[in-house]
């Protein structure tokens, strides 16, 4: 692998973890708080899976970059952080939790399925260890999906106004990263061109049943790496007790 694709899949792995350890966290804030016991349980294993991926991202990651994933989490600035802003919006209510869940969960699916074909290994081994909880992350946000915008005239409403906020953010997922295209023609990663077609194929139909009208389509594509005013204070939650004693082992 020369140089410059390791570059590319260096930049491509950290966007990668801090995708999933972002959302991690915003959905770690629902611990405790679910509108049913059940969901406070479901929803914290997902957020628990999901951190459990950027670990494993940012263990891939790591001989390149020299930095455990630990130091990778807490230890960066938010402009070094590669995430898209969908995942550090706050987490609102559950209607936005849940329709923010299942646009990043539909992208996980399609990406993840891609990924089992990469001609670098140990990603290719990463998605097919990741394949199955994705599987079900996606069929729990879609039943809320369906259960939410077909539910009462208040659940309606929050699932279109969590609608009108999150499917323009959500265009900046397929926005590629400067040297994607090199891992694109070694065949590391896929064309998110391809993908957000596949995405939208898969969306589109299923939130138009559930009742939801389409906002205008302006999508977000600012690159990764500029980020809203809420993520240094998320960082700053997260990364607090590492910060306090950085000599501590976590």
């Amino acid at each position: 692998m020369n140089e410059a694709v390791t570059g590319a899949l260096t930049s491509r792995l950290t966007a990668l973890a801090d995708d999933e350890l972002i959302l991690a966290q915003r959905n770690s804030e629902w611990t405790g708080h679910a509108p049913i016991l059940e969901e406070d349980i479901a929803l914290a294993n997902i957020a628990q899976d999901e951190l459990g991926h950027a670990t494993v991202w940012l263990g891939l990651l790591e001989p390149f970059s020299g930095r455990s994933p630990d130091e990778m989490a807490f230890f960066r600035d938010a402009e070094d952080f590669l995430n898209v802003q969908m995942v550090e919006l706050p987490k609102g209510d559950w209607a936005f939790t849940m329709l923010r869940q299942y646009l990043f969960d539909a992208y996980e699916h399609i990406l993840i399925e891609a990924l089992l074909a990469s001609t670098y290994q140990p990603l290719a081994d990463a998605a097919a260890k990741f394949r199955g909880e994705e599987m079900y992350h996606l069929r729990h946000t879609h039943l809320w999906v369906e259960r939410l915008g077909l539910g009462t005239d208040e659940s309606n409403r929050r699932m279109q106004d969590a609608l009108d906020i999150l499917w323009p953010a959500a265009g900046q997922l397929f926005v590629p990263l400067p040297d994607d295209h090199l891992l694109v023609h070694e065949g590391i990663f896929p064309d998110l061109a391809i993908l957000q077609d596949q995405w939208v194929a898969i969306v589109r139909p299923h939130l138009t049943a559930a009742g939801l009208t389409f906002p205008a389509e302006i999508a977000n594509t600012a690159a990764r790496g500029f980020h809203t005013e809420h993520m240094a204070t998320l960082l700053a939650d997260m990364q607090l007790v590492a910060r306090w004693e950085p000599d501590g082992e976590w």
